[in-house]
């Protein structure tokens, strides 16, 4: 039986810059790579930050200005913007996904016929939206980054409590910086919040490149996400730590090179390779001239190529039976002289 596909999430964030037609062209860069979703963020600033909210120091580093709010209201997509942008995605044959930050953005969305919700990591901790969500009756993906196990598990309670069916949550495991360093990452994390909570798991990825994303795939996630940018010298918070859409289209072609490889887990060999087994394996061959008669050993008999006659395993039984005609060096053992019982 074949494995449900990875659900690859192209998350174009904030990336867009505010700009409706780089939105568009994100969509387009998305379906390109082959994601299955392509994923913005729907949020009021003001709802989200507070006017003295900080910003992070990677927001510092690639932003102007100190506050968060000001910074997130020219990030802002319309009620407008979302609804040009949900029919580009169906032009493109790529689902839309969107982040709520607020109780009114994912009203906005559920209004809008999502019916998949990502809660973001920063807002695991928030229980009214978790709430809010939870009483869709839609599946949820939560990220749960700067989250330890405990944190994890009240959130599943939280939205389990509110009527959210505990079999469509998934776990994304998430470093949350931007870009995160590799030592950051604790992939195994992963692996350890399936087992703990029993539910499917995925990663949120904010490493440099497609390694870690394609570790995760081996690992068992289910969903894949990572930030994509059309240029990643342009402004903005999260460009920096984006892939290009030409590392986008090579990490989607990994993922799925994994799922093939991983198979079904069964130790045997696979048709390709059984062309091959009697080439590469051996038999029991003479080693030198071998006399009617004379005794099998480790003088006259070696093992050689091609593996079309005795098994080398069958050695022991081989030793010491009398041959039973002449052999030249390098001829294979008669399969008549020993027995299989």
């Amino acid at each position: 039986m074949a494995m449900p596909s990875i659900f690859i999430i192209a998350e174009a964030g904030v990336n867009h810059n505010g700009d409706l037609v780089l939105a568009k062209r994100l969509i387009d860069a998305a379906a390109a790579a082959g994601a299955d979703a392509v994923k913005f963020q729907t949020f009021r600033a003001e709802r989200i930050a507070a006017a003295h909210a900080a910003k992070a120091d990677y927001q510092k580093r690639l932003t102007d200005g100190d506050d968060q709010l000001s910074m997130l209201k020219q990030l802002e997509l319309s009620e407008a913007d979302h609804h040009a942008l949900i029919a580009h995605c169906q032009e493109r044959g790529i689902a839309f996904l969107s982040t709520p930050f607020d109780i009114d953005s994912a009203r906005l969305l559920r209004g809008l016929g999502l019916t998949t919700f990502k809660i973001p990591s920063g807002e695991i901790t928030n229980l009214p939206l978790l709430r809010e969500i939870a009483g869709y009756g839609y599946p949820v993906i939560v990220s749960t980054g700067m989250a330890d196990l405990t944190e994890v598990g009240a959130t599943i309670d939280a939205l389990v409590s509110a009527g959210q069916n505990r079999e469509h949550i998934t776990l994304l495991h998430c470093t949350t910086e931007y870009p995160a360093p590799l030592h950051s990452v604790n992939l195994r994390a992963m692996q350890t919040m399936g087992a703990e909570f029993g539910l499917p798991i995925g990663y949120s990825d904010h490493t440099p490149g497609i390694a870690i994303p394609t570790a995760a795939a081996a690992l068992g996630a289910t969903v894949i996400e990572k930030h994509f940018t059309l240029d990643r010298t342009l402004p903005g918070p999260d460009h920096a730590a984006s892939l290009e859409p030409d590392e986008l289209t090579a990490m989607v072609a990994a993922i799925r090179g994994v799922e093939q490889a991983l198979g079904n887990g069964v130790k045997q060999p696979d048709p390709v390779e059984l062309g091959n087994r009697d080439i590469a394996r051996k038999s029991l061959v003479a080693a030198r001239a071998i006399q009617p008669g004379e005794p099998f050993s480790a003088d006259n008999v070696t093992a050689k190529r091609p593996g079309t006659g005795i098994s080398p395993m069958f050695w022991d039984a081989v030793m010491g039976e009398k041959a039973n005609r002449a052999y030249q060096a390098d001829e294979l053992l008669d399969a008549a002289i020993y027995r299989q019982e």
